[in-house]
C-alpha cells in the first residue's frame, strides 16, 4: 500500500453541504474558482472535475469507494487539479459537462466525473466508477497526455465544437406561431407512450414530470379531451397512492425505480415538491378531487417541518440515505416498515391499515421491509370492513399519526441546508397556487414571508439576484433560472394578494434579465449573465425536464407581463422566442412541454380579469377558485392606479368586473357568475 501523503483539501472553506461532505477526503479537492483554473493553466495539469449533490446516493458510494481511499487520492493528487462542484449551486457548469458526457457515452447521471484540458475543455467522462477501474483509467489518460498530448487535445477541440453546436438555436424569423392543429397532432403522437393503467410512461424508472402533466391537464380541459384527462388523473392518483409519496410525513421523493411508483430513490428535493404542490393544487381546482387536496396539504406540512429555515427560506433537500439502529448508512432506512413493527404499533387497526397500504406482496420491497403503497379505492376497503369511508379515513389518519411519532425516534436523513433562489421561486409559486385553490390563509402567509426573504437576502445591490444563501451569506451570482422562477412566483403572489409591489418587483427583475442575459439573435436568454466569468460555452437552456427550462419560464412570464404592461412591448420579444423555438418544440414536444403549454395559451383566447372597487377581495376569491390558466387577474379598491389594467376604471360605490381579451373589454358586470359566463362567450 502507498504511504499516506500530506494533502490540502480546500473544501473546508466552502459553504455547500455537498462540498463539505468531501472536505475531509485525502484528495486535494478545490472548489471551482478563478485561482484554481489559473493554476491548472500555469502548471499545464489536467483538470479532474467531479460533480454531484448532497442527496445523491451514488455520489456517496463513490466517495466511500474512491475519494476516501488513500491509494486513489495519491493518483489523483499526483497528476490532476481536482475540482468538486455542487451541481445545485453551479448548474451552469453542470449543463456543459453533462452535455459532454452524453455526447461521449449516450447517457448521463451523477456523480458526473470529467477529465478536461487545463483550459476546461473535456475529453473523457463517466458516472460511478469502482476503485480499481478509476485508478486504471486515470493513470492511462495521464500517460496518454504525457506521451501523445495532441491526441487528447484534438479530441477535446472536437468536443468543444460539438458542445457549442448542440446548443445552437436556429433563428425562426419566418416561422408562424404554433397552431392548434399542430398541438393536437403532437399530443396524439405523444400519447402512444402513455401508461394508461399506472400513469407516467411505459418504463422504469419513473420520474414525476409535473411540467408535462400541467400542460396535459390544461390541454385536456381546453379541448375536452377525455382520454388525455383520464391519463392525467390516473397518473396523479397513482403517484399520490405510490410509495414515492411519503404517506406518513408528506412530500414526494425524486423518482421511483419501478413501474408502479412504489419504491422511490428516497431523496426529497425542494424543487420536486414546489412544482408538485402547484400541479396538485391546479388539478384540485380542475377536478375537486379530495385526494389532490390532501396531497397539497401534506406536502406543505413536510416543507414547514423539514425544509423551512427560520429566515423563511426553504432548504434544498433531504438525503436518500439515513442511519439504521446499528449505525449503518442505508438508502430509505428512515422511511420503510416491517410487518411486526406495524402490528405492534397499530394493534386492532392493523388489518385495515395493512389492506389500505398493501402490507402484502404488492407493497413488499426487500429484506423484510415494506414501502407503503395504495392499490385500491377507499370505498372498496371501507365496504370490506363494514365501515363508512369517513370512518376509514379517521382510522388511517390515526394510524399515520402513530407511525409519524414512532418514525421521529429514528435517525433522520441528512439535510442539505443551503437555500437556492430558483427552487425557492418554484416553491413560492406552489404556495400561491395552494392558497388560490385551497383558501388556507397559512399558505398565503408562508408565501409572503418567503417572497420577503428572497427580496431581502437574495437580491444584489444593482437589482439582480444571487443564486445561493448559507450562513447568512450569498456568494454566487444568479442564473437565468433564478430570475425566471422568482418572477413567476412573484406574479403568482400578486394574483392572490393584489399587492402591486410584487408585480413591480417581477417587472424590475424581468427588465434586469433582458438587459443582462439576452441573446439578440434568437430573442432567447443565456443561462449566465453578461457579467459572469466565461466558461467554454454560454448555454441556452431550452429543454423542459422535471423542472421547466429557464427560457420557457421566461416566455410564460413575458406573456403575462405583456398583458399587465403592454407599453413595454414584451409581446414582441415573446413572439421572437416562440418563432425561434418552433422547430425544437414540434420535433420533440415531450421535452418542450412548458413551451407547448404556452403555445396552447397563445393560440386561443387569453383573458384579462380586472376587479375594481371596495368589494374586490370577496369577488376575487370567488373568481380565483375556478381553474382558469388562460387568464390573468388584476384588482384594487384604489381610486387611482398606475397599473394600465386598472387605470380610469374606478366607479364610486360599485365593484366592477371587467373581462377583456387582447385589451378589448366587454361591458363591466358586478356578479362573478356573469364574469365567468363572459369568459366562455367572448370570441
Amino acid at each position: 500500500m502507498p504511504t499516506p501523503q500530506k494533502h490540502t483539501n480546500n473544501l473546508i472553506k466552502e459553504s455547500s453541504p455537498y462540498l463539505l461532505q468531501h472536505a475531509h477526503n485525502p484528495v486535494n479537492w478545490e472548489g471551482w474558482n478563478d485561482e484554481v483554473l489559473k493554476q491548472a493553466k500555469e502548471e499545464q495539469k489536467l483538470i479532474l472535475i467531479s460533480i454531484g449533490y448532497a442527496a445523491c446516493h451514488w455520489c456517496h458510494v463513490m466517495e466511500h469507494e474512491c475519494f476516501e481511499d488513500e491509494e486513489v487520492a495519491e493518483t489523483m493528487n499526483a497528476h490532476f487539479i481536482n475540482i468538486k462542484v455542487d451541481r445545485e449551486e453551479r448548474p451552469d457548469i453542470d449543463h456543459i459537462y453533462m452535455d459532454a458526457l452524453q455526447m461521449m457515452t449516450g447517457s448521463g447521471g451523477w456523480p458526473l466525473n470529467i477529465l478536461a484540458l487545463p483550459d476546461g475543455r473535456p475529453f473523457w467522462g463517466a458516472t460511478f466508477v469502482k476503485k480499481q477501474e478509476w485508478i486504471q483509467v486515470l493513470n492511462q489518460l495521464q500517460q496518454l497526455y504525457v506521451n501523445d498530448p495532441n491526441k487528447i487535445i484534438g479530441y477535446a477541440e472536437n468536443m468543444a465544437t460539438g458542445l457549442k453546436e448542440i446548443n445552437t438555436i436556429a433563428t425562426g424569423e419566418n416561422q408562424d406561431l404554433i397552431q392548434d392543429s399542430e398541438i393536437h397532432a403532437m399530443v396524439a403522437d405523444w400519447s402512444k407512450y402513455f401508461d394508461t393503467f399506472l400513469g407516467g410512461y411505459k418504463r422504469a424508472p419513473k420520474f414525476m414530470m409535473p411540467t408535462n402533466l400541467n400542460f396535459l391537464q390544461y390541454y385536456s380541459h381546453a379541448n375536452q379531451d377525455n382520454a388525455v384527462n383520464e391519463y392525467v388523473n390516473t397518473t396523479l392518483t397513482r403517484m399520490a397512492w405510490g410509495g414515492i409519496f411519503d404517506h406518513v410525513g408528506g412530500g414526494f421523493s425524486r423518482y421511483s425505480v419501478d413501474t408502479k411508483w412504489h419504491v422511490p430513490h428516497f431523496e426529497k428535493m425542494l424543487y420536486d415538491n414546489g412544482l408538485l404542490i402547484s400541479l396538485y393544487a391546479n388539478a384540485y381546482a380542475a377536478t375537486k378531487n379530495e385526494l389532490y387536496k390532501r396531497v397539497v396539504e401534506k406536502s406543505i406540512i413536510f416543507l414547514e417541518e423539514e425544509l423551512l429555515d427560520k429566515s423563511n427560506g426553504f432548504y434544498s433537500s433531504l438525503d436518500a440515505d439515513s442511519l439504521t439502529n446499528d449505525n449503518k448508512l442505508v438508502e430509505g432506512a428512515f422511511y420503510v416498515w416491517q410487518e411486526e413493527q406495524l402490528k405492534k404499533l397499530l394493534k386492532d387497526d392493523y388489518p385495515i391499515f395493512s389492506e389500505y397500504f398493501s402490507i402484502n406482496s404488492y407493497g413488499y420491497w426487500e429484506e423484510e421491509n415494506y414501502v407503503l403503497i395504495r392499490d385500491s379505492e377507499a370505498l372498496a376497503i371501507a365496504m370490506n370492513h363494514s365501515i363508512t369511508k369517513v370512518e376509514l379515513h379517521q382510522i388511517i389518519s390515526k394510524c399515520l399519526s402513530l407511525l409519524k411519532v414512532d418514525r421521529a425516534k429514528r435517525n433522520k436523513p441528512r439535510l442539505d441546508d443551503k437555500i437556492l433562489t430558483s427552487w425557492n421561486g418554484l416553491t413560492l409559486k406552489g404556495l400561491t397556487d395552494a392558497y388560490r385553490y385551497l383558501k388556507n390563509e397559512k399558505y398565503l402567509n408562508l408565501a409572503i414571508h418567503n417572497a420577503n426573504f428572497i427580496l431581502e437576502h437574495m437580491t444584489t445591490k444593482d437589482g439582480g439576484l444571487y443564486r445561493n444563501f448559507k450562513n447568512g451569506k450569498s456568494t454566487i451570482p444568479g442564473f437565468l433560472e433564478d430570475y425566471a422562477s422568482v418572477i413567476d412566483g412573484l406574479l403568482g403572489l400578486y394574483e392572490v394578494s393584489f399587492d402591486e409591489k410584487w408585480l413591480n418587483h417581477s417587472l424590475e427583475l424581468t427588465k434586469y434579465a433582458i438587459e443582462n442575459f439576452s441573446d439578440s439573435d434568437t430573442g432567447l436568454f443565456f443561462f449566465t449573465s453578461n457579467n459572469d466569468n466565461d466558461l467554454i460555452r454560454r448555454t441556452l437552456e431550452v429543454s423542459d425536464n422535471v423542472i421547466p427550462s429557464s427560457n420557457s419560464m421566461m416566455a410564460h412570464n413575458l406573456h403575462k407581463l405583456s398583458k399587465y404592461f403592454p407599453e413595454d412591448n414584451f409581446d414582441v420579444r415573446l413572439h421572437q422566442m416562440m418563432k425561434s423555438m418552433k422547430p425544437s418544440i414540434t420535433q420533440n414536444p415531450q421535452n418542450h412541454a412548458n413551451w407547448l403549454h404556452l403555445a396552447q395559451l397563445m393560440s386561443e383566447n387569453f383573458y384579462e380579469m380586472v376587479v375594481i372597487g371596495e368589494n374586490f377581495e370577496l369577488i376575487c376569491k370567488s373568481l380565483l377558485k375556478n381553474y382558469m390558466p388562460n387568464a390573468i387577474f388584476a384588482a384594487s379598491n384604489a381610486k387611482t392606479s398606475n397599473l394600465p389594467l386598472l387605470m380610469n376604471r374606478y366607479v364610486m360605490n360599485k365593484t366592477l368586473i371587467y373581462v377583456c381579451n387582447h385589451g378589448s373589454c366587454q361591458m363591466p358586470v358586478e356578479e362573478p357568475s356573469k364574469a365567468l359566463d363572459l369568459v366562455t362567450t367572448i370570441i
